[in-house]
């Protein structure tokens, strides 16, 4: 049985240069999941036509700008990541062969077996963040386990690690210290509401 062979990483996007070749609805999905993530996204969409509401991100977000040309092989020169997001699977496999000849990291939108990564859904409270995949089997599932989520986690949690964070900058000790004086206090997060008493 095939099992998800990926590692979960949590990416700064506004140290990166993200190119995404596409400016139809799939570009525009994938533009608004990463600027959702990281309103300072350094992205370059590269297409010969753009949606209005691609168009629209140029002005909320002025760190993605869009050029009208058809993708060649020097769109990679300086990029970290690319997303080929067209309605061409030829096309989109042209671009997969450049980016690996490039080194550079690629995601074939619903193409799996040609992603070197996945754009996840992710849950958002504050600070936390949980990214869910299904190793690109179902999306829908993935979006699905994101609504429950994030119903089921409150809001007040992002109080919660705020206030971690200072009592971890004040406690006293080596590294070891440190993580068994902060199980100690998160530990009453997973006890049962029965031993909490």
């Amino acid at each position: 049985m095939e099992e998800n062979q990926t590692y979960p990483v949590f990416i700064k996007l506004n140290r990166l240069q993200i190119l995404i070749v596409g400016g139809g609805n799939v570009g525009l999905e994938k533009a608004h999941a990463l600027l959702e993530n990281c309103a300072q996204a350094n992205i370059t969409v590269v297409a010969l036509d753009f949606l209005p509401g691609m168009v629209a991100l140029t002005r909320q977000y002025p760190n993605i700008s869009l050029i009208r040309k058809s993708f060649s092989c020097g769109d990679l020169l300086g990029k970290d990541l690319v997303i080929a997001a067209t309605n061409i699977t030829e096309f989109n496999y042209h671009i997969w062969e450049n980016a690996k000849g490039s080194k550079v990291l690629i995601n074939v939108a619903d193409t799996p077996e040609l992603c070197d990564f996945y754009l996840g859904s992710v849950v958002r409270k504050g600070n936390l963040k949980i990214g869910i995949s299904t190793n690109g089997k179902s999306p829908t599932v993935a979006k699905r386990l994101k609504q429950v989520l994030q119903e089921a986690i409150p809001d007040t949690l992002d109080e919660v690690l705020i206030k971690l964070s200072i009592i971890r900058d004040r406690l006293k000790g080596d590294f070891a210290s440190k993580v068994k004086q902060l199980n100690n206090i998160t530990e009453v997060l997973v006890k049962p509401e029965s031993e909490q008493l």
